[in-house]
């Protein structure tokens, strides 16, 4: 197997999320972007009578009842683009792919986390779990299809009883009653701010798309009260001011600053948000709220990991992860494996390495995983088997 990925800047990335208006501008730019891929890869052109199957990979939570078709429930993460709720993706893509004349056919819809569970148990059988710490946060796991109620009388005759189903657990949305987890006057106004108030709780305090605005929050909180800032320009304070200003990168520069007079944290401050004469006090607070929210987001996202090996008693297991929280943020992974320690109680002077259940690098993504499972499918969908519950 050969990877190959299409890289989007991220401020292509960030364009393409604030001025896509509505689901056919969504869906033609994907389709544009296959169309691209498959130029590269046959500048010949395409076989004749050739078909690829797609493996799509959509990380928004999704009523699925057959592995090919998915409804959107929710957009998270930021998204708010109309005409998409409610309806089954796979045919929204299929019509821009088919009018490009594309010989494409998805033949699996995934999420995410699935993807980088499924890649990474193929190369690793101990891997349980998979979970995305990125712009946002979710896990999956493996359960027997006898104990998912939601599919009770519902399985095909080709599916035993103790056949092994994907859970794509959404946990993003946990305690959106607000009645577990303790939430800071920051995160009542990201929620309140953001274009889904109320929902997506859990992921607000956690993932990558929010960490940035929180930390901005709380700066703008301190030089409202006259702690800080108090010699900046009008306009430093007019950008402070500005939602999402600042992303989750300014917080990892911040923390990964070890000089003692603190250069980076500078650096930093001036780069983004053109303040140049940020005080030794500045940077020191800087990096302790840093420091807190890294930490508090990175044991807050443990909490589903220790949820699901509990559930189904895991003892000793691997949970890949991707996403580029876990993977580029300071200190992330040390302080996500100390909270699952204290969880399980393992004590912390167990080293790392010896944890019975780890979080390790997922394996090429979820990119490979949806590959995987696409092929799979397309095997499954040539031999006459099953592809969804009855009826669906």
């Amino acid at each position: 197997m050969t990877v190959d990925k299409v890289k989007l800047e991220e401020n292509i990335k960030k364009v393409q999320a604030e001025t896509t208006k509505d689901r056919n501008e969504l869906f033609e730019f994907m389709a544009e972007c296959l169309e691209k891929f498959l130029i590269e890869k046959h500048p010949s052109g395409v076989p004749e009578n050739k078909t690829f199957p797609l493996g799509f990979t959509f990380s928004y939570p999704a009523t699925q009842s057959r592995i090919d078709a998915g409804i959107l429930q929710r957009w998270t993460k930021g998204f708010d683009i109309p005409g998409v709720e409610g309806e089954d993706v796979v045919p929204l893509l299929m019509e821009k792919v088919n009018l490009r004349n594309l010989p494409i056919k998805v033949v699996a819809l995934i999420n995410d986390t699935c993807g980088a569970l499924v890649a990474s148990r193929y190369v690793d059988p101990l891997t349980e779990m998979g979970c995305i710490f990125g712009t946002g946060v979710n896990g999956s796991y493996y359960e027997t299809v006898d104990a998912i109620k939601k599919v009770e009388g519902q399985l095909p005759a080709d599916i035993p009883e103790d056949s092994l189903m994907l859970i794509n657990c959404e946990y993003g949305s946990f305690d959106n009653a607000h009645k577990v987890i303790p939430r800071t006057k920051y995160d009542l106004t990201i929620d309140a701010e953001s274009p889904r108030p109320g929902q997506q709780t859990f992921e607000k305090m956690t993932a990558g798309f929010y960490l940035g605005d929180l930390m901005r929050l709380v700066l703008l909180d301190q030089y409202k009260s006259g702690l800080l800032f108090q010699e900046a320009d009008s306009d430093v304070i007019k950008l402070l001011e500005t939602e999402n200003c600042i992303d989750t990168s300014f917080l990892s520069l911040i923390e990964s600053d070890e000089s003692k007079d603190f250069s980076l944290v500078k650096k930093t401050f001036a780069d983004a948000l053109h303040y140049e004469g940020a005080t030794f006090e500045e940077c020191y607070f800087a990096k302790e709220v840093a420091e807190t929210i890294g930490t508090r987001a990175a044991r807050l996202s443990i909490c589903g990991i220790s949820a699901a090996c509990k559930k189904r008693g895991y003892k000793k297991c691997h949970v890949a992860a991707d996403g580029a929280v876990y993977l580029k943020y300071p200190n992330f992974p040390e302080r996500a494996a100390e909270g699952l320690a204290d969880v399980f109680r393992w004590g912390r002077d167990l080293p790392y390495d010896q944890h019975p259940i780890q979080i390790v690098k997922a394996q090429d993504g979820s990119g490979v995983g949806a590959a995987v499972i696409a092929a799979l499918s397309h095997k499954r969908q040539l031999q006459g088997l099953s592809l969804g519950l009855k009826d669906a």
